[in-house]
């Protein structure tokens, strides 16, 4: 998507006060976007935020991808959604995988969800290279994240979705 895209445009980042998220706020906050929402469930990492960043242009949503009717809420006027609500930690997951997959997956079909019930245009899913031949439940759920996202445009003519594979990336 070229900077054009992001021109007046509302963009919700699940998992916003993450490392990715928050460097994709940044670099949202540099093209003509109307407005970026944050959306997590970590109030702490909003706060501090909020102190990192000083635009208007940003909103912070408290929730969960866990929960589809908190989603759905602040699915509200947005144009375009970027996924990267995420357990990422492996050692985590291999641990917790009822976690991984409510989060990972489930998430991600709440996330496919609300975005097709609120007609969102454009819902960008980020996975992990982790996701190639996965060794791991992390590689898995990204797996099924991205079945989930190229299989769910045949449900919308009005909802686009797209995967990108992220690397893992300073301690991502």
């Amino acid at each position: 998507m070229s900077n054009d895209f992001w021109q007046d445009k509302s963009v919700l980042i699940t998992g916003g006060t993450g490392s990715l998220g928050q460097a994709l706020a940044s670099k949202l906050l540099t093209y003509p976007t109307k407005k970026v929402i944050v959306y997590s469930r970590g109030e702490l990492r909003q706060f501090e935020m909020r102190q990192k960043f000083n635009d208007s242009r940003l909103r912070y949503f408290i929730g969960d991808v866990r929960d589809k009717n908190r989603l759905t809420l602040a699915f509200g006027e947005v144009d375009a959604v970027i996924h990267t609500a995420a357990l990422k930690r492996v050692e985590v997951g291999e641990y917790n995988p009822a976690e991984v997959l409510k989060t990972n997956v489930i998430g991600s079909q709440n996330v496919i969800e609300a975005a097709i019930g609120a007609c969102v245009p454009a819902v960008i899913g980020i996975s992990s290279d982790k996701a190639v031949a996965p060794l791991n439940l992390y590689g898995m759920s990204k797996g099924f994240l991205e079945k989930l996202f190229t299989g769910s445009s045949v449900y919308s003519s009005r909802t686009k979705f797209a995967c990108v594979r992220y690397g893992n990336v300073i301690g991502s």
